[in-house]
């Protein structure tokens, strides 16, 4: 109170002005004879050289400081209160003053050694805005003896080698890092003859993000308009193309994968075509290395070890820099997570509607169609659609999404055949065939319009685009024709749609049904159509238009199925394979491979499009399956093994291989939703995405995709940048056309590190960006250096 007292008797002997500068606050009487104060900079003293942006206004204060003849009531409340407000401004000034310069570095950090040429160009794309960044000093920072280093990082660089050596094979895409080294090992060029060369690929050159100091002169800067965010729409006939002569060459299974012989001479002399592929005894051995690898112990330990230091290093990322991550985001205008690009990457045509969609649909088919033949017997008795639904006395009324039990619940757990039951409407496998197959008495009519109604909810939501599956079993060569002309007629043809080609693993049941005798002729009806169609176009003309929207294969069933994961050298070839059992899962991949990888090598040197593998795996099973996935998979999907076999998961992330994980999916089948491993791979940045696998029986809303990001935001609690993330990793792991991406990504997409992202495009922060691509370079820095040096040295 001594002080409060001492305070007033001052204000009584002078004046307001006096007291306000004694109180540390200037009047300023320049502006127009205004008394509103200033607040100095540096705190107090006379304000005449403070910025007038951190003048305050009039309005802006309480009305006793800003009209000087009414007494305070409380002075030391109210200086108090004033030299908050004085802080508040000195810090914002100075933040304001850090924003105005410019605060960018190279992307690349000390971590990276000097001694070794990686040839890594700095270019104005690699400046990001600086972060805080985790890293190791001191002279081992692997945390493990040199030689168990040496060990691990032979074998870990082993690995990677029989990776892109199937990859490049297979016309299949290998990260570039990873292969840059590679090649600082092997001291072959950077581009050799067997590497995919992606003219499509390249990047815009003249093109180039333009580095600027705020984000408004970078929204005003014109060059950066000129790609629009949306690809233009496709016009005129979608499945229009040009039908290239005929090669009339000679097409000759040989131990279970189709050759080339130019003439009938060649067939008969056994020179095929140079078309190169791994052949069985050369996979068995790769196959049988990757597997020792993954038993071995000490290369487990330092797997686990750098998984964990990886785990760890990212909590402290986003410990130090989430509030910059979060910043840099809100700076975009207009981009926000409802409105960047995601793809479904894992999604099957035939449930790719929820249930009261396909609810919906019955109902107005019934109530519109009732007379429409749809199915006819083995005895040619025909039934109507009204007919049917009486056999089974119901109504429209009756019908309800209970009735038609497609949902999964609590009894699909572990029960793929329950699972698969559920496919069937109402229980009855009559009206699956009826509105859920293309191959059936209406030739699919029902399924294309259903599909239409979904590619048009994905139309409608803009951002949203979907890989759907389609199957061919194999079980007759007249499939592929059956299923083209079934798209083309229909015209189930949408930007937002592409497709893959699902191959059930079903030889076990077909060779029972008596429906063939041998492995080989799956093989025929699956791949020698394919053949036929790139070496002749007119032989197939609407195969060959539907096959441009075609981008890959997958492969599909229960993989909890007992079998034999190993198999030798010596193993049957399919012809000889007319067992009853089932054959394994590596020998479906390894001939689906092989034939894959000699027809992308012909359709290539044709000017076509080639495939990809893109196998369901590591959902159950053995861990071989994963091994497979590994060596001749471009991504997978489900990989929920991974989370125990530490050298396969740190392999997958060396290599960058996607993996689209469905949450949902697995939570129904075979793992609880907490149990799910997506934020401790998304934690030490392997490449995954989202997807929902079966919208029909496992979500509830019109967009299941939004609703598989929203449920796995609020358990994970996952930041508006990890959902981002996740988007662009799932659209750069789609089979969408580049040119697409170029739109949806940015022009330079495929270009490493900072300077492939457009966070106008992609909502992903600079920030985040850099710290995968400097903690990959990390990573594969640790391994390289050891193996790359004599061992004489010390590193």
């Amino acid at each position: 109170m001594g002080n409060e007292n001492e305070i007033l008797a001052m204000y009584k002997h002078n004046s307001v002005t006096e007291w306000l500068q004694k109180t540390g606050q200037a009047m300023d009487y320049v502006n127009n004879g205004s008394e509103s104060p200033v607040f100095g900079i540096e705190g107090g003293g006379n304000a005449a050289g403070a910025s007038n942006n951190l003048r305050l206004a009039s309005h802006e204060l309480p009305n006793e400081i800003s009209a000087p003849y009414e007494v305070p009531q409380f002075p030391i409340e109210q200086i108090e209160k004033k030299l908050l407000i004085q802080r508040q401004l000195t810090v914002k000034a100075a933040k304001d003053l850090e924003e105005r310069r410019s605060h960018y570095e190279p992307s690349l950090h000390p971590g990276v050694p000097d001694d070794i040429d990686h040839s890594f160009k700095i270019e104005e794309n690699d400046f990001v805005p600086h972060f805080q960044r985790v890293s190791i000093s001191g002279e081992d920072t692997s945390g493990v003896p040199l030689e168990d280093l040496q060990r691990a990082s032979k074998m870990l660089v082993q690995a990677l080698a029989i990776r892109e050596k199937y990859m490049n094979n297979s016309k299949q895409s290998f990260p570039t890092i990873t292969s840059r080294f590679l090649r600082s090992i092997d001291k072959r060029p950077l581009t050799t003859d067997d590497e995919v060369h992606h003219d499509d690929r390249k990047a815009i050159e003249e093109y180039t993000m333009p580095v600027l100091l705020n984000i408004d002169a970078l929204i005003k800067d014109v060059s950066w308009t000129d790609h629009p965010v949306h690809a233009p729409a496709s016009r005129g006939d979608p499945w229009e193309c040009e039908f290239p002569p005929t090669k009339n060459y000679k097409i000759v299974p040989v131990n279970g994968v189709f050759n080339l012989f130019a003439n009938d001479e060649d067939l008969a002399n056994g020179k095929p075509l140079p078309y190169s592929y791994p052949d069985l005894a050369a996979f068995v051995q790769d196959m049988n290395l990757l597997c020792a690898m993954i038993a071995d112990g000490p290369l487990k330990s330092f797997c686990y070890r750098r998984l964990s230091y990886l785990s760890s290093k990212y909590q402290l990322h986003v410990l130090l820099n989430e509030l910059r991550e979060l910043a840099s985001q809100k700076a975009v205008p207009h981009r926000d997570f409802y409105n960047i690009r995601k793809v479904d990457t894992h999604i099957h045509a035939a449930s790719c509607m929820n249930q009261k969609h396909l609810l919906r649909f019955i109902k107005k088919t019934l109530k519109n169609h009732a007379d429409e033949v749809v199915t006819c017997s083995k005895n040619d008795e025909t039934m109507t659609l009204r007919e049917v639904f009486q056999s089974m006395n119901l109504t429209t009324y009756d019908l309800s999404v209970d009735m038609l039990d497609v949902h999964a619940d609590r009894n699909t757990f572990h029960r793929f055949d329950k699972f698969n039951a559920k496919y069937n409407p109402i229980g009855e496998s009559r009206l699956r065939e009826v509105f859920l197959k293309t191959d059936n008495y209406l030739n699919g009519t029902y399924f294309a319009r259903i599909i239409k109604e979904v590619a048009s909810d994905l139309e409608e939501s803009k951002y949203q685009n979907a890989e759907l599956r389609l199957s061919i079993y194999g079980k007759n060569p007249e499939e592929w024709d059956k299923l083209a002309k079934w798209a083309i007629q229909s015209d189930v043809y949408s930007d937002n749609v592409r497709w893959l080609i699902q191959i059930p693993r079903l030889y076990d049941i077909f060779k029972l049904n008596k429906l063939m005798t041998n492995f080989q002729e799956i093989i025929n009806n699956i791949f020698l159509p394919l053949f036929e169609v790139t070496n002749d176009p007119n032989s197939h003309p609407e195969l060959h238009k539907f096959l441009q929207y075609v981008i890959g294969f997958d492969s599909v069933d229960d993989e909890s199925k007992p079998e034999n994961p190993l198999f030798d050298k010596d193993v049957c070839p399919p012809v000889e394979w007319d067992d009853i059992e089932n054959p394994p899962y590596g020998y479906y991949q390894y001939y689906t491979y092989a034939n894959m990888t000699v027809l992308n090598h012909f359709r290539a040197e044709q000017g076509f499009n080639t495939f990809v593998l893109r196998p369901h795996c590591g959902e159950a099973g053995p861990i071989q399956h994963l091994v497979c996935g590994y060596m001749m998979a471009e991504n997978i999907s489900h990989g929920l093994l991974l989370r125990k076999v530490p050298v396969l998961q740190y392999l997958y992330y060396l290599a960058q291989i996607g993996i689209a994980m469905s949450p949902l999916s697995n939570n129904s089948l075979f793992l609880n939703y907490h149990r799910n491993p997506l934020p401790e791979y998304l934690a030490r940045g392997l490449c995954i995405s989202l997807s929902t696998d079966d919208p029909l029986q496992f979500h509830f809303t019109k967009e299941p995709l939004m609703e598989e990001y929203s449920i796995a935001a609020q358990v994970w609690k996952l930041s508006s940048c990890d959902m981002c993330e996740l988007a662009r990793n799932s659209v750069l792991m789609s089979g969408f056309p580049h040119k697409s991406k170029q739109y949806w990504l940015g022009p330079n997409y495929t270009k490493e590190g900072v300077a492939g992202n457009d966070i106008t495009r992609t909502n992903v922060p600079d920030i985040r960006v850099a710290y995968r691509y400097e903690t990959l370079v990390d990573e594969l820095s640790n391994i390289f250096k050891v193996v790359e040096k004599p061992e004489s040295l010390p590193f």
